[in-house]
């Protein structure tokens, strides 16, 4: 395993950037949806966010927090899929094929291992992508009063204009960074690590064994290799059932990463006392927010993924640098 471990960093990393680039439209619409209040709808729909989006910031709107994800998503698929190979390993017995239990248990460990890139990535993007929807909803006549156009963070409040007939100033990912680390330390960036771990250390124990079992269905024989498509078709299915399944979680990482908030926005403690707000204020449908535009990033996001990583770039590469050594 230790051998071959390079070769599946790089396998996680180029799946993580192609997937990100085909799908992060969808994930920035889903960020908006789930952060619309009851009274304070900007958007109806998927489809509604982004024609709104390009309409009011162009086509490059739709990729607002890309370069964060870009940037962080190749260590972090690295690490879920490098980690999962790695506990799959050392959990099989004898080179037998694992039980479901410890299928399920490899995943937890790669989804517990992933948080430490993910959560900084979630804060950062979210904060970015969520900028526009603030603006739409200050330009909406009669959503929200004048006199209540303030804005609820002081971290924030030098790098978004809350103020009437104005639209937020360009922020970037650094300087959001440098904010938190100045105000709040290395925490700062950590905001709503407890919730990542309850959505993506669901996310790993369902999509994992379900990937597995589903690719398993598509060998021609117990000793092949699926073939590309089926285990697209599998990573689709896994990812969009454990994407719909952590919804809920999903929300609340969400809200709890937001630090910029608009007009009436209520803040947040905590995970139960967002939780329970939500559910207080806008009942459980407020769970769902978001899940069809997240099943839609996940599935192909996850499909692709596990092409890239079954083609075996990382191994060419490897083979052809070795190969490059040997002939030096």
């Amino acid at each position: 395993m230790a051998g071959h471990l390079p070769a599946k960093l790089i396998n996680g990393g180029i799946a993580g950037i192609v997937g990100v680039t085909c799908v992060f439209p969808i994930d920035l619409a889903k960020t908006r949806l789930q952060n619309q209040r009851q009274g304070q709808q900007v958007y109806k729909s998927m489809v509604d966010c982004l024609i709104k989006t390009v309409r009011s910031e162009g086509y490059f709107g739709m990729y607002r927090g890309a370069a964060v994800n870009l940037t962080l998503v190749t260590p972090e698929k690295a690490i879920k899929l490098a980690a999962n190979d790695f506990f799959r390993c050392h959990l099989s017995k004898d080179g037998r094929g694992l039980t479901v239990f410890r299928e399920m248990l490899a995943g937890c460990a790669a989804g517990m291992c992933q948080v430490i890139i993910t959560t900084p990535m979630e804060m950062l993007k979210i904060q970015l992508q969520d900028a526009g929807r603030l603006a739409a909803q200050q330009r909406k006549p009669g959503i929200i009063p004048p006199n209540r156009l303030v804005t609820t963070n002081a971290v924030l409040s030098r790098s978004y204009n809350v103020v009437p007939n104005t639209s937020p100033r360009a922020v970037s990912a650094t300087q959001i960074a440098r904010e938190l680390l100045h105000s709040q330390g290395i925490q700062g960036l950590y905001k709503g690590l407890g919730a990542t771990l309850l959505r993506d250390v669901p996310f790993s124990i369902i999509y994992f064994p379900l990937f597995a079992n589903l690719n398993k269905l598509g060998k021609p024989s117990p000793d092949a290799a699926a073939p590309f498509y089926w285990s697209f078709i599998s990573g689709c299915v896994a990812g969009s059932t454990a994407a719909v399944a952590v919804n809920p979680c999903d929300v609340v990482k969400t809200r709890l990463q937001s630090l910029s908030k608009g007009a009436n926005e209520e803040t947040y403690s905590g995970i139960i006392d967002c939780f329970s707000k939500v559910m207080k204020r806008e009942g459980p449908s407020a769970f769902l927010k978001g899940a069809g535009c997240r099943a839609l990033v996940i599935a192909p996001l996850f499909g692709i993924v596990q092409v890239m990583y079954f083609i075996g770039v990382g191994e060419f590469i490897m083979s052809q640098s070795s190969l490059k050594l040997i002939s030096d």
